[in-house]
């Protein structure tokens, strides 16, 4: 690692190079995608908020956990790909793409989004994600068009 790499922001919080910034969204991938809940809740801080597309406002680690552990149950043999975008001062954004078998339905689904993490260290304290979801080789299913 090269000093020069690192920067502070006015708070002094730690800044993640690219490269770190990029490994930090490959362990979340990993972790998403195995389903390892403990190591997900270990990527939030205690007292992280969490905006998930159309549903409420989360608030703490617990509450985020609630709803993860809830989707982990309907996501069968859940498999995702995410992607680094944007890395800047303690803000990251990345894009996903998933796949899934929904466990109410048995139905094949697929789904996209983009997620903007703040980060406070190496967890996220604030997570804004958008989710769009259909089924597999189905028509659009978000009612814009």
């Amino acid at each position: 690692m090269i000093d020069f790499e690192r920067h502070h922001v006015g708070n002094d919080d730690f800044v993640l190079t690219w490269t770190e910034g990029r490994d930090l969204v490959h362990a979340v991938e990993d972790a998403f995608g195995a389903a390892d809940l403990t190591a997900i809740a270990n990527g939030f801080t205690e007292d992280a908020v969490a905006r998930f597309a159309d549903f409420p406002e989360m608030h703490g680690r617990a509450d985020i956990m609630k709803f993860l552990t809830a989707r982990f149950a309907r996501t069968l043999g859940y498999k995702l790909t995410k992607r680094l975008q944007v890395l800047t001062g303690n803000r990251l954004a990345n894009t996903w793409d998933a796949s899934w078998t929904d466990a109410k339905t048995g139905k094949a689904m697929v789904g996209r989004g983009t997620e903007i993490w703040i980060l406070r260290g190496r967890q996220i304290a604030v997570w804004d994600a958008t989710f769009n979801v259909w089924e597999k080789g189905g028509p659009p299913a978000t009612p814009v068009v």
